[in-house]
């Protein structure tokens, strides 16, 4: 028997490093959920494209000040099919000063403790006075102090439905977007970074 000849290896290949595959940006849904103001959903949308900073266009929360503040009213939709979750959010002080419940005005000013309205986008998160929390860029001249104001989201007990229910009313923050803690983790977990909150206050 012959002895068989071992066979040289050929030359070695350079393998391609594999690109992540990118997930398709969702288009938007056509008709605003039923939670959801059509003109204020309008609005979040105009922002949502006016603004190239918003990465997140899965999902987007809408703030609607025109309702009293023991309704659920900031609506997080998610963008690809519609579905929304509602919650209790609190407006600042500055907002309501008779606390009545009802949002009055809004003001972008330093020291107002006031809500501001517009599109403002998810940042780092942190752990700060009321614990894990985010921080909130505004990106319109209604709110374009938001940063330096210190103006973010974060839990709050006075936001609480337990508080709504006695009181018929939630407290006020110095102008934060201020939930529940029982949801606080909950809602930062649905935006996270680089989403879309808006909010405004509609004549009706």
């Amino acid at each position: 028997m012959g002895t068989a000849r071992a066979t040289a290896p050929g030359p070695i290949r350079a393998l391609k490093p594999m690109l992540p595959v990118q997930p398709a940006v969702p288009t938007a849904t056509p008709t605003p959920p039923a939670l959801v103001r059509p003109a204020l959903f309008a609005q979040a949308r105009a922002a949502m494209e006016r603004h190239p900073q918003i990465r997140n266009r899965h999902r987007m929360a809408l703030v609607d000040f025109t309702a009293p503040s023991s309704d659920p009213r900031l609506h997080i939709v998610n963008m690809l099919d519609g579905t929304t979750t509602s919650y209790l959010v609190a407006h600042g002080s500055g907002s309501d000063p008779d606390h009545s419940g009802w949002l009055e005005r809004f003001s972008n000013a330093p020291g107002s403790n006031a809500s501001c309205s517009g599109a403002f986008l998810t940042a780092d998160p942190y752990v700060g006075k009321h614990g894990p929390s985010q921080r909130l860029i505004g990106l319109d001249p209604t709110n374009d102090n938001a940063l330096s104001r210190a103006i973010v989201l974060h839990g709050a007990w006075y936001a609480e439905p337990t508080l709504a229910s006695a009181r018929g009313k939630l407290g006020r923050s110095q102008g934060c977007f201020a939930v529940g803690d029982s949801v606080r983790s909950q809602v930062m977990a649905q935006l996270g970074r680089g989403s879309l909150i808006y909010a405004a206050k509609l004549v009706v």
